[in-house]
């Protein structure tokens, strides 16, 4: 028998703009599993303690921007998926 640990998590909080500039934030997201976003999204800001890195396209596809912990994306940057300490 196998016990399964502790869920590994980007401990902080992932924050990016959606539609109408509202804000939207992710506390402790899931590390190296890709999310993909579910509306437009915007302006992403590391304020986790791991590297992230954002993607142009869904499933983790596309253009990538690595952010490390404590930066921001330019605010115009638009992403469509996001995956957290990546590989």
């Amino acid at each position: 028998m196998t016990t399964a640990g502790p869920a590994l998590a980007a401990d902080g909080t992932f924050l990016w703009i959606g539609p109408q500039g509202k804000a939207y934030a992710l506390d402790s997201p899931p590390e190296r599993k890709c999310l993909d976003m579910a509306q437009e999204a915007r302006a992403a800001r590391n304020a986790t303690k791991k590297p992230l890195v954002v993607y142009s396209q869904k499933k983790c596809k596309g253009s990538a921007l690595r952010l490390a912990p404590g930066h921001s994306a330019p605010g115009g940057t638009r992403f469509a998926s996001v995956i957290f300490n990546p590989r």
